[in-house]
């Protein structure tokens, strides 16, 4: 507080200026692995503003986007919350061990637009996600063609793995790597509430523009192609579908994983019912009116995300005893999740 300067009684005032970047609107925690000019390398550090983030890992240099530049991004886009991770050279693997560590990441970005590395970031993530630690990715390229994008989703191909494409502009109409548009994309995963709403047109800020207009043909090739496509419209850019690279199964075609939605509803779902139950049933018997309650809570929960229109329907909600083993308690359900609309078709009958 300033010093009092005046003795007259009455309400002084003082105001000042900050061109710090900061977030708030983020309901979900981002994990991000990049090379930065300074910090520890492979520690996790917690960050809630851009300005935080230059203070733990520096500015990146002119014409060198790294650290800063993706934390700029996710701050502007709304995230509240940033764990952080410096890669040492090129050891990516050991960074995705320290952000695997961190309980509360939901969305993973990085620097690199290598194979291997993402393909090690799918690795880490699906261990983490089977570890009750549910997270998704968001990757990009750099300079990919439509084609080369189709390959790279094609050879990840994971429900939690989301490539964005084309490359980005910076605000000043320079060219950006398709990275640093996954990181815009990121944010506006981490803001989004309602895990059942599409992220198609919703504002990336931070972007100028995308390297490259596609065609109507363009989209429909990335997106039956497992890629997420951007596109700018009077300035603002925003992605055209949220789309997952799972497209086949076996080797056999397969949308069933392929809008973004569909396994944002899964992780939505899935940790609620867990968390609820285990905060109420911690220390009970595994008897007759336990199970009674726990299928009870069960459906509280289901009829929750029902009302909240997260899933569409439910059914099967059975509860019984482990027959291996008579101290574990079997919960089974099934849900349809909600879908997100696309598209309205309009067909109109004119008589003359």
């Amino acid at each position: 507080m300033k010093n009092i300067i005046h003795e007259r009684p009455g309400v002084y005032s003082s105001y000042d200026a900050s061109a710090t970047v900061r977030g708030g609107r983020a309901v979900r925690t981002i994990g991000v692995a990049a090379k930065s000019v300074s910090g520890t390398a492979n520690e996790a550090v917690r960050l809630t503003s851009y300005e935080m983030g230059v203070s733990a890992f520096g500015e990146d240099a002119a014409g060198v986007p790294g650290m800063s530049t993706i934390l700029k991004l996710l701050f502007l886009g709304g995230a509240s919350a940033v764990a952080a991770v410096r890669v040492d050279g090129e050891d990516y693997a050991e960074a995705f061990a320290a952000l695997q560590a961190v309980e509360d990441v939901q969305i993973l970005v990085c620097d690199s637009g290598e194979l291997t590395v993402q393909q090690a970031l799918r690795s880490s993530l699906e261990s983490a996600s089977a570890a009750r630690r549910e997270r998704i990715a968001v990757v990009g390229m750099n300079g990919a063609s439509t084609v080369e994008l189709t390959e790279r989703a094609k050879a990840l191909n994971s429900e939690r793995m989301v490539l964005v494409g084309p490359d980005g502009l910076d605000s000043a109409g320079n060219a950006l790597s398709g990275v640093f548009a996954a990181a815009a994309v990121a944010a506006a995963v981490a803001i989004t509430r309602d895990p059942a709403i599409p992220l198609n047109g919703t504002q990336l800020p931070g972007l100028g523009g995308v390297s490259t207009a596609y065609s109507d043909n363009e989209i429909d090739m990335l997106v039956r192609g497992g890629v997420t496509p951007l596109e700018a419209v009077g300035g603002i850019v925003s992605p055209v579908r949220g789309i997952t690279t799972r497209t086949t199964t076996g080797g056999a075609d397969d949308t069933t994983w392929r809008e973004l939605t569909t396994i944002l509803i899964v992780d939505d779902v899935i940790p609620t019912i867990r968390q609820s139950l285990r905060s109420r049933f911690s220390q009970t018997k595994n008897t007759a009116q336990t199970r009674g309650a726990i299928r009870s809570q069960t459906i509280v929960e289901l009829e929750n995300k029902l009302r909240a229109e997260i899933i569409d329907s439910y059914s099967d909600v059975t509860v019984s005893v482990y027959e291996d083993d008579p101290t574990v308690c079997l919960v089974e359900f099934s849900f349809a999740v909600a879908h997100g609309l696309n598209q309205i078709y309009l067909t109109a009958h004119i008589t003359i």
